[in-house]
């Protein structure tokens, strides 16, 4: 099963949870109880040649991706 990262607007935590993708609507709040958490986008690292992570890489290198 996969690891989801969700955020609760009830009390602003954010919180990770295994769930089958079937079952990512029914997560609810470990801290609140709110059933209408969401789920964030899935965080991508990316590597270059040399081994860094574009995520390091400063805004005016030039490098797209």
């Amino acid at each position: 099963m996969p690891i989801y990262e969700f955020d609760c607007p009830g009390c602003g935590r954010t919180f990770d949870k295994r769930v089958k993708f079937s079952e990512v609507e029914s997560v609810v709040c470990p801290l609140c109880g709110n059933r209408h958490v969401k789920k964030r986008l899935p965080t991508i690292a990316v590597k270059g040649s040399g081994g860094s992570s574009a995520s390091s890489l400063p805004v005016s290198s030039g490098v797209s991706l």
